[in-house]
């Protein structure tokens, strides 16, 4: 990883110049705050990982081809599943339309994707999704308000070369992100997994 392999020369480099007293306390933060970064981007990858495993399992998907797509050993995976059928969960709801805030911040995520990708030097909101991808920013409520800034920014200043389908999809996210939270029991599933398999549904939704 370039990244990683930057950042640890960079400490290889400075502590043959700086010794552990000349750093503040503030300096040191700057310095492993991409690590730490790294760390949990890591640990949430695979966490999320096992989850999608339970979902194409509870669609059928045999063990052999979720271990390939994966890139997973069989025996990993036959654990995950093994353990996942003793939850005697349903299999999740995959259709577009659904309430709660994790798979309605997924579906905004691709929405805003998928205009970067049509408009990538005049977007407003590409900054912020490079930032997701590095793991730099993270989807919390005021993340999530900026994002909306930024999308209905780039729908009304491209508006003339995007299809309708585009506007009415981000009216229907943020009208349902602005009603009080639905009371009906929550998805089974962590929000990042949620956020994430929204994003492949609104995707496959968007022309």
């Amino acid at each position: 990883m370039p990244a990683i392999t930057e950042l640890y020369n960079s400490v290889i480099v400075r502590s043959v110049t700086v010794t552990p007293e000349a750093l503040t306390q503030q300096q040191a933060a700057d310095l492993l705050a991409g690590i730490n970064d790294t760390i949990r981007a890591g640990e949430e990858m695979r966490a999320l990982r096992t989850e999608l495993v339970k979902v194409f399992a509870d669609y059928g998907w045999t063990q052999d081809a979720i271990a390939h797509l994966t890139d997973m050993s069989q025996p990993a995976v036959s654990k995950h599943v093994a353990r996942h059928r003793t939850d005697h969960t349903p299999p999740l709801d995959l259709t577009l339309d659904q309430p709660d805030t994790p798979w309605l911040e997924g579906r905004l995520w691709a929405l805003a994707e998928r205009l970067s990708e049509t408009h990538p030097r005049t977007t407003r909101c590409t900054p912020h999704l490079h930032a997701i991808a590095r793991g730099k920013r993270h989807f919390t409520p005021q993340t999530v308000d900026e994002l909306r800034r930024l999308v209905e920014d780039d729908l009304r200043t491209h508006a003339a070369d995007l299809p309708p389908a585009y506007r009415k999809t981000y009216d229907t996210i943020s009208r349902t992100l602005d009603q009080p939270p639905n009371p009906s029991p929550q998805p089974p599933t962590t929000p990042t997994a949620r956020r994430t398999l929204a994003y492949q549904v609104q995707l496959r939704h968007l022309p």
